[in-house]
């Protein structure tokens, strides 16, 4: 659905990779998109998507946002291209800092709203749903100006 969504909208010459991890899922979404040549649908892990990139969007809804035990997630860096945007799905909006999970603090929140590579919001989508969006800074990071050192 994020997919037809996505190429609904998308300006001529954009090409868009989607990562599947069911085959059937993957076959059906292909066939979907068979007449579209920008739209590409893959099988397998989330980690497929690194053979394509760099990206100038990023929709992780699954696999790469770290949230799951095991699973590490994306390096934006790696994954997009200067300014580049990313967006992580699902997540129960932020009520203080740091930000917890059961009870811990939010290690898959933190990498997105930390990564030294990103500057990152978190969007609240409704009372029990918030969004990260990041955008990748086009320059490395460098010391502020204000700093004495």
């Amino acid at each position: 659905m994020g997919l037809a969504w996505l190429a609904s909208g998308a300006r001529e010459g954009v090409r868009l990779v989607s990562v599947e991890r069911d085959a059937g899922r993957a076959r059906v979404a292909a066939k979907v998109f068979a007449d579209r040549p920008e739209v590409e649908v893959i099988h397998g892990d989330w980690r497929r998507i690194e053979e394509h990139g760099p990206y100038d969007l990023l929709v992780l809804d699954g696999g790469g946002t770290g949230k799951m035990p095991g699973d590490d997630p994306a390096d934006p860096a790696r994954l997009l291209a200067p300014g580049g945007a990313v967006v992580v799905d699902d997540f129960t909006p932020a009520t203080g800092w740091p930000p917890l999970h059961e009870g811990a603090p939010d290690r898959a929140r933190l990498h997105w709203l930390r990564h030294v590579a990103l500057h990152t919001v978190e969007l609240r989508l409704a009372e029990d749903l918030a969004t990260l969006v990041g955008t990748r800074r086009r320059l490395a990071p460098t010391r502020p100006s204000w700093s004495s050192e």
